[in-house]
């Protein structure tokens, strides 16, 4: 039996030692050198990248300037800003930055962004080579600067070209992410602002007149006041939840109703799941003070409906009113945007149309063209907005913020 067993166990040692092999083999035959190389170059490249992102600063770049090297294949690496300021050279205590080869990189540096797109001077043993970080445009971003002993060849001057041209994507990109996020800001604002002044002066007069006949209910409608303008006057970022947005509806709606009593009446159906949903900031407020402002002040109240379902991934929301509705051959008459253009109907004006087209702006920014704003609409039937959200989107997140 023990004769039988050890002839087993030879066999499965046998077998073990001859899969060992083979996945050995077939590594050794996957990760080929050039493999290998191509594969450590996109690492370089992307970690590289993950700096150049953030914008090209001091930081950026003494975190990018290795990995730059590495992808030259030179000796050392400087990097200048667009008005030809030194921003970080790698390695930092290398021989080879002699006060003769930084004077000559600076020099390099300034004439590149000049218009020279490449500069070549030998200094000693080592040759300096500058080449501009271009962006799409033509505008100078950066110099990109290059250190090696000798005489560079054709394919090391090509390899420092194809290197700048792509810090200079990143870098260029970068400047893009910081310029919606700029946008983004300067529509929340211009939200605000739109917000303001109609709002804020009836929501005075309504609590003015309920300071001698009610003063309870007045102090009541204070604080709702303040509550409302603190949230939409908040230091937040672009994002809130479902969740928000609904109490700050809410305290918008106690001020309307407490101006129009019984003649406004508001029917809210939101599904649990959804309330953790995220939303540009302010979305909803545009849609609803649009229902109540331009749907029923006109004809002295009416009813308004909102709905939050859950639609698998994603969330749909609406904002429904009875009132004085619009022209869809109106609507349908404009051009580009499917908001920007339209017209309102008489007994409208301008000024919702400008809430509906910054909210339908900041949807597709975010999300996507699919989710912009569906307005469904006639004259005398009252107005029906739809918006959609995904109920996840990776990089969009809730953001948190204190009061302004």
């Amino acid at each position: 039996m023990s004769g039988q067993f050890a002839v087993t166990l030879a066999a499965a040692l046998l077998l073990a030692v001859l899969a060992a092999v083979l996945v050995v083999r077939t590594r050794r035959v996957v990760a080929t050198p050039t493999e290998r190389a191509v594969h450590a170059a996109l690492h370089t490249a992307s970690l590289a990248a993950r700096a150049l992102r953030q914008g090209l600063d001091t930081g950026s770049a003494a975190t990018a300037a290795p990995f730059l090297r590495d992808l030259t294949g030179t000796d050392g690496v400087a990097l200048f800003d667009g008005d030809g300021q030194l921003l970080s050279r790698d390695p930092a205590d290398k021989f080879i930055w002699q006060p003769a080869v930084i004077s000559t990189c600076t020099t390099a540096a300034a004439a590149s962004i000049a218009g020279e797109r490449r500069v070549l001077d030998s200094v000693r043993t080592f040759t300096v080579v500058a080449q501009p970080l271009l962006a799409e445009t033509g505008d100078v971003l950066g110099v990109l600067v290059v250190v090696t002993t000798g005489t560079p060849g054709p394919g090391m001057l090509g390899a420092v070209g194809e290197v700048a041209r792509y810090a200079a994507s990143q870098v260029e990109l970068a400047e893009l992410d910081a310029s919606r996020a700029r946008l983004a800001k300067a529509e929340v604002l211009a939200l605000r602002a739109q917000i303001s002044p109609h709002f804020i002066y009836n929501a005075l007069n309504t609590i003015a007149s309920f300071v001698r006949t009610d003063p309870a209910r007045a102090r009541e409608l204070i604080l709702e006041f303040a509550d409302f303008t603190r949230y939409s006057f908040r230091a937040a970022g672009q994002y809130t939840t479902l969740a928000e947005e609904l109490r700050n509806i809410d305290r918008y709606l106690t001020l309307e109703r407490a101006r129009f009593g019984a003649a406004l009446t508001v029917r809210l159906q939101v599904a649990p799941e959804v309330l953790n949903v995220v939303v540009p900031f302010l979305a909803l407020q545009p849609l609803v003070e649009n229902a109540v402002r331009h749907g029923l002040a006109g004809q002295g109240g009416g009813s308004v409906e909102i709905v939050a379902d859950d639609a698998g991934s994603d969330c749909v929301i609406t904002v429904e009113d009875d009132g004085a509705g619009m022209d869809p051959d109106t609507l349908r008459a404009g051009h580009g945007d499917a908001l920007a253009e339209r017209t309102p109907a008489a007994g409208h004006d301008q000024s919702a149309h400008v809430g509906l087209t910054n909210v339908d702006h900041r949807l597709r920014a975010a999300f996507g063209n699919d989710y912009g704003l569906v307005v469904e609409t006639a004259i005398g039937a009252g107005t029906k907005v739809i918006m959609r959200v995904p109920k996840f989107r990776s990089g969009v997140r809730a953001d948190g913020g204190g009061f302004a």
